[in-house]
């Protein structure tokens, strides 16, 4: 923890972006809690949750391409108001969805929201590499994925009983209220990166990129490693979850607020203990110890207090197996490649995602139990391992 103390109070930019994230990323718990409770008071299908999910990740699936290419051409700071804006705007619109007939609108709202919201992050990510050094650049994408879970962990738990107590609408203001704080604290930071300017089209940056990767298959391989990671999408299935097994014991809203927030307790104190003990070659364990916490979960799941516990077991290895696998993705590209780079990574990442959420849903409509479907998540970690051990003999090993 002092490494991360002491790279924040020498890195200004870092330390205000990091500042950011806390405040952005807090407030969209609570909107994120409100959605779902929305869904299943409005008693929705499963069909329904699953695509909400999805939606959550589908715009920066297809936005990528384009992203990259402008990440790489405009002022990182005017685009990243601009997306926060964006973010603002379309959170305070979930006001207006108000019954089960405007689900088309609740759809487009969070299509808009969450492809601004993936379009910063990547902005972000590709502007780390720019302002840090590469022997601390680990450490950042650590800092980054403990303030993604510390927010997690408290924003789920105190949204939960926010909009148990205070009601859905409450939670969208709040959000929204939080994201203009950001935006603030955005403003008046001054971020200095050159930005190369280009006379090249935008397909033909593309195309240099897709010739980049094959010239460099290493790196593509290591952007479908993290992309594995996408399988820890359990928002569709902890909604499920809820519905099925606890909703008679606990109020919808807390259930989901205590389930997401005990696996995010994991998410902060995993990288603590194990960011000085991961390196190249015991990243394959990981994968192995990820698909582990996935079987012990999937045995306990219909026991609250216990799936609580076990949910805390499932996130201690995943922020360490995202921050990593990402900082390997950054070391091995090159400059002028970062932000299309890191926008077609999410891209993959994203596409993981949402498709574990879609077949979530499919496979829960069609009569799977959702044990069996954490026991399927477990045993793609299992044979994630293997790939990034061939990656590892093949590309890596000295």
């Amino acid at each position: 923890m002092k490494q991360y103390l002491e790279l924040l109070k020498n890195e200004y930019v870092l330390r205000r972006l990091s500042t950011i994230q806390l405040i952005s990323y807090f407030g969209a718990w609570f909107s994120n809690v409100a959605i779902y409770t929305l869904l299943i008071e409005m008693n929705v299908s499963a069909g329904v949750i699953a695509l909400v999910a999805a939606l959550h990740f589908l715009p920066g699936v297809l936005q990528a391409p384009l992203s990259g290419t402008l990440i790489d051409r405009l002022d990182p700071k005017k685009l990243m108001l601009t997306l926060l804006s964006i973010e603002i705007i379309s959170t305070l619109s979930l006001l207006l969805v108000t019954d089960v007939s405007l689900l088309w609108l609740l759809y487009i709202i969070i299509f808009i929201r969450m492809g601004a919201a993936s379009f910063y992050f990547t902005a972000e990510m590709s502007l780390l590499p720019r302002i840090l050094k590469h022997d601390v650049l680990k450490q950042a994408n650590e800092i980054h994925s403990i303030i993604w879970s510390f927010s997690y962990t408290v924003g789920m738990a105190v949204s939960g009983f926010v909009v148990f107590a205070l009601g859905v609408k409450t939670a969208f203001i709040l959000d929204a209220l939080l994201f203009f704080t950001g935006f603030l604290l955005l403003f008046n930071v001054q971020i200095e990166v050159i930005v190369t300017k280009s006379n090249e089209s935008l397909i033909k940056m593309m195309r240099k990129t897709f010739t980049y990767l094959k010239e460099n298959r290493h790196v593509l391989h290591l952007m479908l490693v993290h992309s594995l990671v996408g399988l820890t999408s359990f928002d569709a299935i902890v909604a499920l979850m809820v519905d099925k097994y606890y909703s008679a014991v606990i109020a919808t809203a807390l259930a989901l607020g205590l389930m997401h927030s005990s696996r995010a307790v994991g998410l902060v104190f995993g990288p603590m203990f194990l960011g000085k003990w991961i390196n190249d070659k015991r990243l394959f364990y990981l994968f192995i110890f990820q698909g582990s916490a996935l079987l012990i979960w999937s045995y306990v799941m219909e026991y609250f207090y216990l799936s609580l516990l076990a949910s805390v077991l499932v996130g201690f290895f995943t922020t360490t197996l995202w921050s990593y696998s990402y900082t390997l993705i950054q070391h091995k590209t090159d400059k002028e490649y970062y932000g299309r780079i890191v926008a077609y990574n999410d891209m993959i990442f994203l596409t993981v995602a949402s498709i574990t959420s879609l077949l979530t849903g499919e496979l829960a409509k069609i009569g799977v139990p959702l044990q069996s479907i954490i026991i399927y998540m477990a045993v793609a970690f299992f044979m994630s391992s293997l790939y990034y051990f061939w990656i590892y003999k093949k590309y890596m090993k000295e």
